[in-house]
């Protein structure tokens, strides 16, 4: 079933569909994978808006499905104290972290390794560990001008299905499913913030692009961390 939603037209759908269509259409598609894949189907929970909204979602396909965050020595205060608050009511929910010793202020002088070093390289080991066949991420393309190449289904890792289930859904929407189901948020969000990430990198931005505060003043501004674009399957897991 998850081939049919698979080289769909996203702009198609993007706008084609209003909000109920779009729950609907999340929940098929993580159901799907969940009868395909069983528990080797794993949510990543970035703590952000979108991604509590796929947490939320794969709790009501069922209680069982896991999942895992990946957080690093960066996180603000309130990002961690709200990790803490989820894994204690969900201990579904693994805590992946670098804790490898990195330059002093890396993140100015080559962000791109910081993010390699703290954030992809957890997230292979979450993969690993975890024996994930199928990741579900809450990757939207309507968030800014890197994400607009994605589809809902894709094997960008050989052996290694990523399912997007909101990448179709508007800002307003994921805000709108929020309020309907009284899901909870990181506060940091009532501050002003459209994207959040570690903190000397992530700043409050204007304008349409949702991520355009993040890593202000390098080349990487308003950019990627990498998990969406690095390969995640080490040459462990492939075999």
């Amino acid at each position: 079933m998850l081939k049919e939603f698979a080289n769909q037209n996203v702009k198609e759908l993007v706008e084609g569909l209003n909000f109920a269509e779009k729950v609907d259409r999340a929940l098929t598609l993580i159901e799907a994978a969940w009868k395909k894949y069983g528990e080797r189907l794993v949510v990543a929970n970035s703590l952000g808006k979108d991604s509590v909204v796929i947490w939320d979602l794969a709790k009501r396909v069922s209680p069982d499905i896991p999942g895992f965050i990946v957080t690093t020595r960066y996180k603000p205060a309130e990002t961690v104290r709200f990790m803490h608050e989820q894994v204690a009511r969900y201990p579904e929910l693994r805590v992946f972290r670098n804790e490898v010793e990195i330059p002093e202020e890396l993140y100015k002088t080559d962000p791109d390794r910081c993010c390699d070093l703290l954030k992809v390289e957890p997230t292979r080991q979450a993969v690993d560990e975890m024996n994930v066949a199928c990741w579900v991420t809450g990757l939207r393309c309507t968030e800014g001008r890197t994400r607009t190449d994605f589809q809902e289904v894709e094997e960008r890792d050989a052996g290694l299905v990523k399912l997007n289930p909101v990448l179709i859904w508007y800002e307003r929407e994921i805000w709108q499913y929020l309020a309907v189901y009284q899901v909870p948020v990181n506060p940091l969000y009532a501050r002003g913030y459209r994207s959040l990430g570690c903190a000397p990198c992530t700043h409050i931005s204007q304008g349409a692009d949702e991520r355009a505060g993040r890593w202000i003043g390098t080349s990487k501004c308003g950019g990627e961390c990498g998990i969406h674009t690095r390969p995640l399957k080490t040459a462990a897991s492939r075999s």
